[in-house]
């Protein structure tokens, strides 16, 4: 698979390896997230010693580690008896040649013998410090990594030089994978996401159809059981976050519905979507007015569009996809795609708005999200405190033209957006699947923007 995108990622860590002394770097995130591409792609252009760790008997896993470390310096295989003398070995050997190591699912090994990271801190404060090599601890599990690696109690904490959090594609990064057209490669990123191994498995020659039947549909294909796969790796007993998981994706979005749907007590749930938000599962979202740790008008999404898909159209027809997969996709999900592509659509058209502030398409702000208060809802608020300047948009995936109407609209809800003095300046845009209807653009003043799918394709993909 050729190895796309990554350029930040691939710049930080190559300063680190570059910079005076030696390096320390953390990289962690979800499954499937492209962590190992990213790292073997890094590792190609430098001396380095990749190993994964693999969920095995922690003797096994220190013999290879060892003997991996042995044949990058063309040794005899030594009699090792503890991960800190395999240490010990390894900071001898780096002193002599500049070398990347790399240790993949570093929390395979911390399972196995929870000292682990104090030998890796003895490793870095007594020997590679007075080397040119690097270290990279890679892992998965987010909670590890973040507990065990990055934490405050953990012996390690303080003494990387750098870290990456990988996260999946956005849509403008993904359109260099998904070979459709704009209007179906905004169909096939609700689908797929930005994960990267979700984004190469859809043949895109094929229709879009056919990839959801034989990729998704299918229980044989991976992505059928794949959060539930998710889940397991971080969760003893995933039931009710699944249950979670599936109220949100179907539109309960606030404590209280979720509550509601799920038969959670509030307290208890407070703490299931406080694990799932730790686990980058869903995101908790505020209006873009409001502040964020205050706010009671909070809201909770799926943060990842195949598992928004999967457990709105997958996980409650189970039992019919195993019987007629067909008739689920012709009766259920092809009816519904559109609404379900509706929200994602609002994902990409924010994208759009930062890509047209950075090319001067749009004047500045500083801050871009959604705003709600009661039955008022807007897709996009752009707020500018220094020049008393506020943006105000909205996002229709319809086969209708957008017309006078939603400019009626969006002027009236702007009043009620509390923000800014009364002589604030206001600016508008549009954003519309099937375009405007005729005459609109010309009506309207320069204080409103309007883009269709072709402008909005020529933002995402065109260079910068």
């Amino acid at each position: 698979m050729t190895f796309v995108d990554r350029a930040d990622e691939l710049a930080a860590l190559e300063r680190s390896f570059e910079s005076p002394g030696h390096g320390f770097a953390v990289v962690y995130g979800r499954r499937r997230v492209g962590k190992t591409a990213l790292l073997k792609e890094f590792c190609t252009d430098h001396p380095h010693i990749y190993f994964l760790a693999a969920q095995e008997a922690e003797q096994r896993q220190r013999e290879k580690f060892v003997e991996q470390v042995a044949n990058h310096f063309d040794d005899r295989v030594p009699r090792i008896d503890g991960w800190d003398e395999a240490f010990e070995y390894l900071g001898e050997r780096l002193a002599t040649e500049p070398t990347v190591v790399v240790i993949d699912e570093f929390p395979y090994l911390v399972e196995e013998n929870d000292s682990l990271p104090s030998y890796v801190q003895a490793f870095v404060d007594e020997q590679i410090q007075g080397t040119e090599s690097m270290l990279v601890l890679c892992g998965s599990s987010i909670s590890t990594m973040e507990s065990e690696v990055l934490g405050h109690e953990s012996p390690l904490y303080g003494r990387r030089t750098g870290q990456i959090d990988l996260q999946p594609f956005s849509f403008q990064q993904a359109r260099e994978i998904i070979g459709y057209d704009i209007a179906d490669a905004i169909r096939s990123y609700a689908i797929t996401g930005g994960t990267p191994m979700y984004l190469t498995l859809f043949d895109y020659g094929q229709p879009l159809g056919e990839n959801v039947r034989t990729q998704v549909l299918s229980p044989m294909a991976v992505l059928y059981n794949e959060p539930e796969f998710l889940l397991r790796t971080e969760l003893r007993s995933p039931a009710r976050y699944l249950s979670i998981l599936e109220a949100i994706a179907t539109g309960r979005t606030t404590p209280n519905e979720i509550s509601g749907a799920t038969g959670i007590d509030p307290g208890p749930l407070s703490k299931y979507l406080q694990t799932l938000r730790r686990l980058r599962f869903i995101e908790r979202e505020v209006p873009v007015t409001a502040t964020g740790k205050t706010s009671k008008r909070s809201r909770y999404h799926v943060a990842d569009e195949f598992l928004r898909f999967w457990f709105r159209f997958v996980e409650p027809n189970r039992s019919s996809i195993e019987e007629a997969p067909e008739l689920v996709f012709e009766g259920t999900i092809e009816p519904n795609l559109p609404d379900h592509v509706a929200t994602t659509f609002e994902s990409v058209c924010h994208e759009a708005v930062w890509e047209a502030i950075r090319r001067g398409r749009l004047d500045s702000y500083a801050s871009v999200g959604r705003w709600w208060y009661g039955e008022d809802e807007i897709d996009i608020v752009g707020l500018a405190p220094d020049a008393d300047r506020v943006l105000l948009a909205e996002c229709k995936w319809t086969t209708e033209p957008v017309g006078h109407g939603l400019v009626e609209s969006l002027s009236d809800k702007a009043a009620r957006v509390r923000w800014g003095p009364d002589d604030r300046d206001e600016q508008f845009a549009l954003f519309s699947k099937s375009g405007f209807v005729d005459g609109l653009e010309e009506e309207l003043g320069d204080d409103w923007s309007l883009f269709d799918l072709a402008a909005i394709d020529d933002l995402l993909s065109g260079p910068s």
